[in-house]
């Protein structure tokens, strides 16, 4: 069974609640915008929280109070029309995760001899709106930036495969950031003093990405690991002793029958068990010249 977290991507589309009174059917086709967004979105190991459309603080308001709730890991805010900065501003705040602004037209440009042909004035404005993404775009970066928040933008046209390439990169970012928040570390031995350019402040792997290190020593690894059996023991040996240039090198004279069973064919465990005997047998030596 996979363990690995599903991201939580919310997306919103924001516009201007005074429009839609004015201009008949530019709610339902910005509607419908948002929705094809969401759809593209959505695959496998990613699940869309939509908003909708944000037309007022007041929904705003409660759309930052939901992606609290919903927890959600990076929000794609779809500049569909011109939208007062004021209707941005407290969704993103409350919301306090990465922000990626789509700025993306339906097409790319107006169809002009179906434009021109509009006899009324009021459905023309209506027609321009629906490509009036970029508009707010400079008033949204302008509130951002001035309320320290970060953000990215990704420009471009809503079927435009350069667009979604790039926004198939910052999925791909925000699952790596979503990985590593929920992600346990196990951090085994020390730095090297000496190189300081190279040891790692632990302390910031978790404020940085919100993971969390166990600090941990060799034996204590070896609770976590099963015991392997004696006929993997075996086999294992077997192994060593047909591949490696160290099993052809002697033993100790001195190293019993007993020992030479067990012994090893790396050689620095080689030399800490030599070293172990010579100790255990020049030692008592050394003690009796002393106390005569």
């Amino acid at each position: 069974m996979s363990t690995e977290r599903v991201l939580r991507a919310g997306l919103c589309g924001i516009g201007l609640e005074a429009y839609w009174g004015q201009f008949a059917g530019l709610k339902g086709r910005l509607d419908g915008y948002v929705e094809q967004v969401a759809v593209q979105l959505t695959r496998p190991g990613i699940e869309v929280v939509n908003l909708g459309l944000i037309d007022t603080p007041a929904r705003s308001n409660a759309a930052g109070h939901r992606c609290r709730r919903e927890d959600i890991d990076v929000l794609f805010l779809y500049v569909t029309t011109y939208a007062l900065s004021n209707t941005v501003l407290p969704l993103v705040q409350r919301a306090g995760v990465p922000v990626i602004v789509l700025n993306l037209q339906p097409e790319a440009a107006i169809d002009y001899n179906a434009f021109n042909g509009l006899l009324d004035r009021t459905a023309m404005t209506g027609e321009w709106l629906a490509f009036c993404s970029a508009c707010p775009a400079p008033e949204i970066a302008n509130v951002l930036l001035r309320a320290k928040i970060p953000f990215h933008q990704v420009t471009g046209m809503l079927e435009e495969a350069e667009s979604w390439r790039e926004i198939e990169e910052w999925l791909a970012a925000a699952r790596v950031r979503s990985a590593l928040a929920s992600a346990r570390l196990g951090l085994m031995g020390h730095y090297y003093s000496g190189m300081l350019d190279i040891m790692t402040d632990v302390t910031q792997v978790s404020v940085t990405f919100g993971t969390h290190v166990e600090l941990m020593e060799v034996d204590e690894l070896t609770r976590y690991a099963p015991r392997p059996a004696i006929a993997m023991w075996s086999g294992k040996l077997r192994t060593f002793k047909r591949h490696s240039i160290f099993s052809r090198i002697a033993r100790p004279k001195n190293c019993s029958t007993r020992r030479a069973r067990r012994w090893p064919s790396t050689p620095w465990l080689r030399a800490t068990i030599w070293t172990r005997s010579l100790t255990t047998t020049r030692v008592p030596a050394m003690r009796s010249m002393r106390t005569r």
